[in-house]
């Protein structure tokens, strides 16, 4: 399969930030139920954390505002309007990861509206890395703002599961959202999140909320930020091996991701997507699927793939 390969040079204002909604088809089941601007999505998502970043924020802050956008929106397969389990219910997974290598991340989460901010609590609050199923109570505690289980059901989306369990449609591997950015003062930072695949099994958690898998950052080298077949991605440790090819080999940013998806994914007969920022604040946007979507500025502009 071949890599497409989409790349921007560091940012004259000293920060980047790069965002991801998802890798598959052109024409992706769901879009056939909803007439969808995900331009305007992805949009506004960047807005969010490039305000974080202009202001001198931190590459923390400003990944977690940019997904926390994208969980709000029910278009992509994040927070609400997530892919549902075979029994219709929304079981959410979340990562974020610092390069100074502290992360934290959820799987099956079921009440937090925003599954990023609950990996983010995990992160700075707890002495996990990974919860699963993080109680109501937890959660509250943590001053997070919570929602009841059917919060995350959209019309699009059950219409799209009693799709794909009729066999009328196939159902997607590949919606997952995700932000990679480095800060003013040099540091990067990852986070994800995603409902998972449309009509999986209950309990299934995939690559998002396995640090080095879906979700990696390391000071100094980058930040990288996973969508696809997330077996694939777990296998292959995708998103450490990319910074591996960094660290150890001295592989350029782009060519680390371009090796390691003919690595790891050509090689299972896997499709997805990958976003990272290196550490001199370079973006690379990849994948080997017929389409991704992503937004990043190139240094004049903002950019959107949908």
């Amino acid at each position: 399969m071949t890599t497409q390969l989409f790349t921007a040079p560091p940012s004259p204002q000293g920060w980047s930030l790069v965002l991801h909604g998802g890798a598959g088809g052109r024409v992706e089941e769901l879009s056939l139920e909803v007439a969808a601007d995900y331009s305007a999505g992805l949009t506004t998502a960047y807005r969010a954390g490039e305000a974080v970043l202009a202001a001198g924020g931190s590459a923390l802050d400003a990944v977690c505002a940019t997904v926390e956008a994208l969980e709000d929106d029910p278009l992509f397969n994040a927070g609400r309007g997530a892919a549902l389990t075979s029994a219709g219910t929304a079981e959410l997974d979340a990562c974020v990861m610092t390069g100074d290598g502290r992360a934290g991340a959820v799987a099956a989460c079921l009440h937090a509206r925003n599954p990023v901010h609950a990996a983010r609590r995990v992160l700075e609050d707890s002495a996990a890395v990974l919860l699963v199923d993080p109680p109501r109570q937890l959660l509250e505690d943590w001053a997070l703002t919570t929602v009841e289980r059917d919060y995350f059901l959209t019309p699009a989306r059950v219409q799209q599961l009693r799709n794909v369990q009729d066999k009328v449609l196939a159902g997607s591997r590949h919606g997952t959202v995700g932000a990679v950015a480095r800060d003013t003062a040099g540091r990067v930072a990852a986070a994800t999140s995603t409902g998972g695949m449309v009509d999986q099994s209950e309990g299934r958690v995939g690559d998002t909320p396995i640090v080095g898998a879906g979700t990696y950052a390391r000071d100094g080298v980058g930040a990288i930020s996973c969508t696809g077949h997330g077996e694939a991605f777990m296998q292959g440790v995708v998103a450490y091996d990319v910074a591996a090819r960094v660290r150890y080999l001295g592989t350029p940013l782009d060519q680390a991701l371009v090796d390691t998806v003919a690595a790891e994914l050509d090689t299972r007969d896997a499709i997805g997507g990958l976003i990272a920022v290196g550490a001199d604040g370079r973006i690379v946007v990849g994948h080997n699927s017929p389409a991704m979507f992503a937004a990043y500025s190139d240094g004049t502009r903002l950019v959107t793939h949908t």
